[in-house]
């Protein structure tokens, strides 16, 4: 039968096969079906917006497959990729646990299922199940620290190449097998711009100058780092 998109779309989080330990939704059988009461399942296209900064918290997003872009926009209009959210991440948490706006933009960057809970009923959950209040409590742990690394990579990296040169290496595979890496990411130009907090003709020079400094190659549309050692060593 043909599904949307080509997803392998979840009915129920009961009998869920793309459950991984690293997943938000990773509760034992009896919380996982309170949760899946509450949820309301959905498949978006790419470019669909979850949710607007500014905007009154109606809930939580949990990404079952796919991924979305979080950003945040200044008054002139400057746009900031905050990160790309990946399956097993839940979207949209402090915002509605403190129930103050959301702090950033969710716009799906590919095709997407989506569990999407109330606000109503999560404080509900919080309340009547300590393993959803312990899971929430670690999300929104790893998320405080990642935003600490983010501040200080995007402000005290010594430049724009060592921003765009750390930024690369995070998207790059862990796997030390070889000695090039394919990236995982297939930003744009003005993506990277956006991740870095400069421009997309800045991007564009950045990157020139690192093929001919042989720490990067083409191969088409993939990038693909050459030298490690060499773009850790701009990065730090």
């Amino acid at each position: 039968m043909r599904t949307p998109y080509g997803l392998d779309v979840i009915e129920s989080c009961m009998g869920c096969k793309a459950s991984r330990d690293h997943f938000f939704c990773r509760f034992s059988p009896t919380v996982l079906r309170s949760l899946d009461s509450a949820s309301y399942h959905s498949v978006m296209p790419p470019g669909a917006l979850l949710f607007v900064e500014g905007q009154s918290p109606r809930g939580i997003y949990v990404l079952c497959s796919g991924k979305v872009k979080l950003s945040t926009t200044s008054k002139e209009g400057k746009v900031l990729i905050l990160k790309q959210a990946e399956a097993g991440e839940v979207l949209g948490l402090s915002a509605a646990i403190s129930g103050t706006c959301y702090e950033m933009s969710a716009e799906t960057t590919s095709p997407c299922q989506i569990n999407f809970v109330s606000r109503q009923d999560l404080m509900a959950l919080l309340q009547s199940e300590s393993e959803v209040g312990v899971r929430a409590a670690q999300t929104l742990s790893r998320e405080f620290q990642s935003a600490y690394r983010d501040i200080h990579d995007l402000v005290l990296a010594r430049s724009s190449s060592g921003k765009l040169a750390r930024l690369l290496l995070s998207c790059a595979p862990d796997s030390q097998e070889s000695e090039e890496l394919r990236l995982r990411s297939s930003m744009t130009h003005e993506e990277m711009a956006q991740r870095i907090g400069s421009s997309r003709e800045t991007v564009t020079r950045l990157l020139s100058n690192l093929k001919k400094k042989r720490l990067i190659r083409l191969e088409g549309a993939t990038l693909i780092i050459r030298d490690r050692s060499g773009l850790e060593s701009l990065a730090m």
